[in-house]
């Protein structure tokens, strides 16, 4: 007997409640053992896969790109293919954002102990030998890194890969994207949470505006389409900057991405600073009642937006009040060489040490199966999340 799965859950379209598992042309589908499950798989999913049962994967599955087949080492026992990695660079970063870093700072890796340049390519080429096909770099700040350009370079280079992005601060971004463009950096993300100079210093305990609204600038100029525009949104900071910032939309190739305040150790969450999805999409609509809704990717962490005559689009991304963890596609590599297969779960595993104590791309791909087979059906909640033990930010990497 088949049921389709909702939306929500992009990899597998139906399930068998009985048989084996089948693969069909780029469709993976699941098989649930017999007396696993009680009752049907039925439409109040709800976008959520914790009630999903014990999952079957062949050793390759097609991925959504075709010719690059997703290797098994990239899907988890939910079925979700594993396509995106997130790289961090550094810890270190030029601004202190309060979401991100600890009042009394962090604890900062040793240099040593930190991925050289030619373990983040090593480790980049497996992934996407595996069937990754795009990469963010993070940190920290990645425009600080030195070889930051030889980086984009190489990783840019590998056969597969066909998005090479980048999140960053802004603060040295405009001086740099030039040349980083020309080394193959085709996508970038600017975090910019307010449109006062003197809030935005409050907010990132420096100077440094007029430097950020620069780097949106040039990016805009050297033809990034879109240019996106990150901001966490809490309440009593700028909730009320949320129509000032659609307003960039409208003449040009922005894309606002309002993100929901999120816990992390050391930035003093509070739900009462939660500005939730459906509040700030009311504020959006009463301001401009031509919001459409766009049709989004099956693994988009985003709810996409369309104003009427606006160039640009609106995005918000609703990790604590209408989680996406049935549709993750996402694994972060942090600066440390640890692998996280979740944003929001302390659980980490050690790809440098392997690599420095001689390990082979076989052991790294067992390692790595591993971990991404462990990953959970969804996070914990936010209220959970606020009391579990996690990096800061600036650790995980942006």
């Amino acid at each position: 007997m088949w049921r389709y799965l909702p939306k929500a859950f992009p990899s597998c379209r139906r399930i068998n409640v009985c048989s084996n598992v089948v693969i069909l042309g780029s469709e993976s589908y699941l098989s649930i053992q017999k007396g696993a499950c009680q009752g049907s798989v039925d439409h109040h999913f709800s976008g959520s896969i914790s009630h999903m049962c014990t999952t079957h994967c062949t050793k390759m599955v097609e991925g959504s790109t075709k010719g690059n087949p997703v290797s098994d080492m990239l899907v988890d026992s939910f079925g979700r293919l594993h396509t995106y990695l997130r790289i961090s660079l550094t810890e270190r970063c030029n601004l202190r954002c309060q979401y991100c870093m600890p009042s009394d700072g962090v604890e900062l890796t040793p240099g040593p102990e930190l991925l050289s340049k030619d373990e983040i390519v090593r480790l980049a080429n497996l992934f996407v030998s595996c069937g990754v096909n795009k990469i963010r770099l993070t940190g920290g700040e990645p425009t600080i890194r030195k070889d930051i350009e030889e980086i984009c370079l190489q990783l840019s280079g590998l056969k597969g890969l066909k998005t090479l992005a980048m999140t960053t601060n802004g603060i040295t971004l405009a001086r740099k994207l030039p040349k980083l463009r020309e080394c193959g950096l085709t996508s970038v993300n600017i975090s910019l949470d307010t449109l006062v100079p003197a809030k935005f210093e409050f907010m990132t305990r420096r100077k440094g505006h007029e430097k950020v609204i620069e780097s949106i600038n040039a990016a805009v100029d050297l033809g990034y389409n879109p240019v996106k525009v990150n901001c966490v949104v809490m309440r009593g900071f700028n909730e009320d900057e949320i129509c000032n910032f659609v307003e960039l939309t409208r003449d040009k190739p922005i894309n606002i991405r309002f993100i929901e305040f999120m816990p992390f150790d050391g930035n003093v969450w509070n739900v009462k600073k939660l500005v939730s999805y459906s509040e700030m999409l009311e504020r959006v609509v009463k301001r401009f009642p031509g919001l459409k809704r766009l049709k989004d990717n099956p693994t988009d962490t985003a709810k996409n937006f369309q104003i009427e005559g606006h160039h640009g689009s609106v995005s918000f991304i609703t990790s604590m009040t209408e989680h996406f963890c049935a549709g993750c596609n996402r694994l972060r590599l942090l600066a440390d060489g640890n692998l996280k297969v979740c944003l929001f779960g302390s659980s980490e595993v050690s790809l440098r040490d392997p690599i420095r104590g001689g390990a082979d791309d076989d052991e790294l791909m067992e390692i790595i199966g591993r971990a991404v087979k462990r990953k959970k059906a969804a996070h914990a909640g936010m209220f959970d999340i606020a009391k579990t033990a996690n990096r800061p930010m600036i650790h995980i990497g942006g």
